[in-house]
């Protein structure tokens, strides 16, 4: 091993101790910047379907300003009727100067909370100043981890939830001080909303879009699923990743809409974000954001030992 330290194993509970919110907001919008001013190798995620029991093993190499690693991310959706996660992941990270490998570390959490961080950083440059009403659309841990982070970047006084399991979002709200309604009670005059569902077909119409409003739409994740109908997505459409979202959203796909931009081109200040139209940020996740997040994780790990 001559001078190698042995790689970091660290479980679910392990991550959460390093998880700062505060801190990952600003990480997600460098990792954004790097990304769409091409200072990130970052192949397209590459996905095996697994045909019974109909679940998807997803691939996520990068190399970054921050580290060189992978992601393996799993998503079966029908681990909700076992009281399972339905989406699991595990990140490994090496050196980029020897190759040797440095950490692995649960994947779950850190999936979870940077979907939402990313969320937020579009959410601070898109959504009005004085956004005041919050809708989501969806009540599992995506829709828990959006409210956490759009709350450090917004002073909501009111936050709406619809769910298609009418207990799930009923018990949902109750942990987080919102309201339970259905889908277009929930969305009109929502200032943001945020669309975290399962659904293989659109759950959000435009016609219940208030005009100048933001959307965070984190579901469909397949070129052949739909959260948003063509109204919703006929707005401003920021992608996180211009190739990502024509190889895996159906929302863009199916619909023919026009992308607007990636979301680091409007943060770094290269297109006008158009905050007083309505905007979509549709987020599919990358590789640079697993790895920035991931050394965040590390940094803090190593940094107590």
């Amino acid at each position: 091993m001559n001078g190698m330290r042995a790689p970091l194993f660290l479980n679910e509970e392990q991550v959460r101790k390093h998880l700062r919110m505060e801190e990952w907001i600003p990480a997600m919008e460098k990792a954004l910047i790097d990304f769409s001013a091409r200072k990130v190798t970052q192949p397209v995620r590459s996905v095996i379907t697994v045909d019974p029991p109909g679940g998807f093993f997803g691939m996520m190499p990068a190399l970054t300003p921050e580290g060189l690693g992978l992601k393996i991310v799993t998503f079966y959706p029908k681990n909700v009727e076992h009281g399972l996660p339905t989406h699991m992941a595990t990140i490994f990270l090496v050196d980029p100067e020897t190759g040797a490998p440095l950490a692995v570390m649960d994947g779950r959490l850190i999936t979870e909370m940077r979907t939402a961080a990313v969320s937020a950083a579009a959410t601070k440059l898109l959504a009005p100043r004085d956004a005041s009403i919050l809708a989501i659309l969806g009540s599992g841990v995506q829709a828990r981890s959006h409210v956490e982070a759009l709350r450090l970047v917004r002073q909501f006084e009111e936050i709406r939830v619809w769910s298609p399991t009418t207990s799930h979002a009923e018990r949902f709200a109750k942990e987080v001080g919102a309201k339970a309604m259905s889908a277009e009670d929930a969305v009109r005059d929502a200032d943001v909303v945020v669309t975290a569902t399962n659904s293989k077909t659109a759950a959000l119409k435009g016609s219940w879009l208030k005009a100048g409003c933001h959307v965070n739409a984190i579901g469909a994740c397949r070129p052949d699923w739909r959260e948003l109908d063509d109204d919703a997505i006929r707005n401003v459409v920021f992608v996180d990743s211009r190739e990502g979202a024509m190889k895996e959203s159906g929302d863009v796909i199916l619909s023919g809409a026009k992308i607007y931009a990636e979301l680091g081109e409007a943060l770094a200040g290269k297109v006008p974000p158009r905050a007083n139209e309505t905007t979509i940020f549709k987020s599919l996740g990358m590789a640079v954001e697993d790895i920035a997040a991931a050394m965040l994780v590390y940094r803090s790990a190593t940094a107590t030992l």
